[in-house]
């Protein structure tokens, strides 16, 4: 009878261990890590503002990058709003945190160095290694370092970030026209009767050359800037040599192969991100990936030419 007591004891406390130990291993979801975490208080108050908390408790998974409340005193800081106006902007709130959040679980060692990453959004950002940091671009070419990573939900993974990201505000021909190193190419593109098409949905990739390569340029032809800007015909086919019908990152340029245009003719980039052009002429790309709206700039400096 002793001996039975004491096996029924020891398999009750077994019972008691198994139990305590799997809910122990039982995980947040991501919206409740906000919650639970001090460290992202405001991003709570955020997502519930949003109408979103019940979204990222749902199976998902999502990848979320959560800004931490200093990230949320910054913007306040930048928009020069209070928090309290912040809140009451669902339609900002929402398209602001929307952009945080990506479809599946995407943990560090996972992440596409370089390359595009589609937020629930709609837009885009890409993340970087830069030394021993993780750094993001937003849609308006902003920064954001990663300050922490893989922090496990039931939903997904959720990384911190120390600055909130925004989505992309203009397109390739606003963002141009921002950039005093393009006026030519701004003046060359209404010549052309381009800016509509250059403004649409895309996305594009477009490879941007500076006023100096267009200085250049009217050496090499001989002609005045207003000779060039007059010849429509010349301009459409030297513009659109420079766009591709796709957004492609610096690290998702097809290296080595040619690469068609929305003018016809195809250009090859090199290993040393160069761009051989149709008379086998070269442009150094000398920046790459800002990003935009509608899709991506490289800054060359060698206006290229198709045959």
């Amino acid at each position: 009878m002793l001996k039975w007591f004491k096996a029924l004891v020891l398999a009750g406390t077994v019972g008691v261990l198994a139990a305590c130990s799997s809910g122990s291993d039982d995980k947040d979801n991501i919206a409740e890590i906000a919650q639970n975490d001090p460290r992202f208080s405001i991003l709570a108050e955020a997502v519930t503002a949003a109408g979103l908390a019940g979204t990222l408790s749902d199976d998902g998974p999502f990848t979320v990058f959560a800004p931490t409340n200093d990230a949320f005193a910054a913007l306040l800081g930048e928009l020069g709003v209070t928090k309290d106006q912040l809140l009451a902007d669902k339609p900002l709130l929402t398209q602001v945190l929307s952009y945080h959040v990506l479809r599946g679980a995407v943990p560090k060692v996972a992440v596409p160095a370089g390359k595009a990453l589609a937020t629930v959004q709609g837009g885009i950002f890409k993340v970087d290694a830069v030394g021993a940091d993780l750094v993001i671009t937003d849609g308006r070419n902003r920064t954001s370092k990663i300050i922490a990573t893989d922090i496990e939900a039931s939903n997904g993974v959720v990384h911190a970030i120390d600055r909130v990201l925004l989505p992309a505000d203009r397109n390739i021909v606003e963002t141009a026209l921002g950039l005093p190193d393009f006026s030519i190419l701004v003046e060359a593109v209404v010549a052309a009767d381009l800016q509509g098409a250059l403004s649409g949905a895309g996305p594009f990739t477009v490879f941007a050359p500076t006023n100096a390569a267009f200085a250049a340029l009217l050496g090499e032809l001989g002609v005045t800037k207003d000779q060039l800007l007059a010849d429509k015909p010349l301009l459409t086919q030297v513009l659109t040599y420079h766009v591709l019908g796709s957004r492609v990152l610096k690290a998702e340029v097809p290296v080595g192969t040619p690469v068609a245009t929305l003018q016809g003719q195809t250009l090859t980039v090199t290993p040393t991100l160069a761009i051989l052009d149709q008379r086998g002429r070269s442009a150094n790309i000398v920046a790459t990936d800002v990003l935009t709206s509608n899709g991506v700039i490289h800054v060359i400096d060698r206006v290229i030419l198709p045959q």
